[in-house]
């Protein structure tokens, strides 16, 4: 068994509390025995503006939010998925929403940059990442020790194309910070859907909260199965979700219901 753990914060402005609190979490998530830590969308930072993101984005390889990720991963000896965090782009206007993998000596292993930008208008509810943020273009996967892991991130998961191309993988991983209305509509059985058709556990780290710039997230980290089953989610508020990721389990799952050899398209 290798047991994994998912993230969930209410993140603020402030990168130094969010560090703080990200710390404290993937610690507790750690000392109870996961070997696999995956941090929320937008840990480092939720600005009270959009574009603050931008004044805090840090270059590929350096800056304090990718020094605390390694520097963490390597002292508690885990495979830390660090969320996203805004990494600078060509347009000193928009950043890149980026997901980054860091092994247990603290080497950065994998990448992937958001590729669906989420735009969403209801009421006085409205959003457009597209305005600072520039779409990733690659689909992203790593090799962890239990096998391959394919990357999303929130708005993704309703793109099932994305997860078709990553291959037969182990592992789906989903930081998001999917706001309370389509959280509370569409979360569970978009990820029980993904499990599902890919026949795969999925990981997803949520932030889970009233944040101080007025937007309320879902929350609801949780772990699910091959066979589509909730094995732990964590409703609102800060702390952990655990679970084990069973291959012998996966691998029945897959022999039973051959539906990735039946594939014709």
């Amino acid at each position: 068994m290798n047991t994994v753990a998912a993230v969930q914060m209410i993140s603020s402005p402030s990168v130094t509390e969010n560090i703080a609190t990200a710390r404290r979490l993937v610690k507790q998530a750690a000392d109870a025995g996961a070997t696999l830590v995956l941090l929320p969308e937008y840990w480092a930072i939720m600005g009270l503006n959009d574009s603050d993101k931008v004044g805090v984005a840090e270059p590929l390889g350096r800056g304090p939010i990718q020094d605390f990720m390694s520097s963490l991963a390597k002292e508690l000896e885990i495979w830390l998925i660090g969320g996203t965090l805004p990494l600078a782009s060509d347009d000193a206007e928009k950043v890149i929403n980026t997901t980054l993998v860091y092994n247990p000596q603290g080497e950065h292993v994998g990448r992937y940059d958001k590729i669906h930008l989420f735009g969403f208008t209801k009421g006085t509810e409205s959003y457009n990442e597209a305005k600072t943020i520039v779409p990733g273009k690659h689909v992203g996967v790593f090799e962890a020790p239990f096998g391959k892991v394919g990357m999303s991130v929130c708005y993704d998961l309703r793109f099932p194309e994305l997860y078709r191309a990553m291959g037969p993988v182990s592992l789906i991983v989903v930081p998001a910070a999917f706001t309370y209305t389509t959280g509370h509509a569409h979360w569970e059985i978009l990820l029980r859907a993904r499990a599902i058709e890919n026949q795969c556990y999925v990981l997803a780290a949520a932030q889970g909260g009233n944040h101080p710039n007025g937007r309320r997230t879902w929350g609801h980290s949780m772990l699910i199965d091959p066979w589509g089953a909730v094995k732990s989610v964590l409703a609102e508020g800060e702390g952990t979700v655990h679970g084990d990721i069973d291959l012998v389990f996966m691998d029945s799952v897959r022999q039973s219901l051959p539906a990735l050899k039946h594939r014709t398209m």
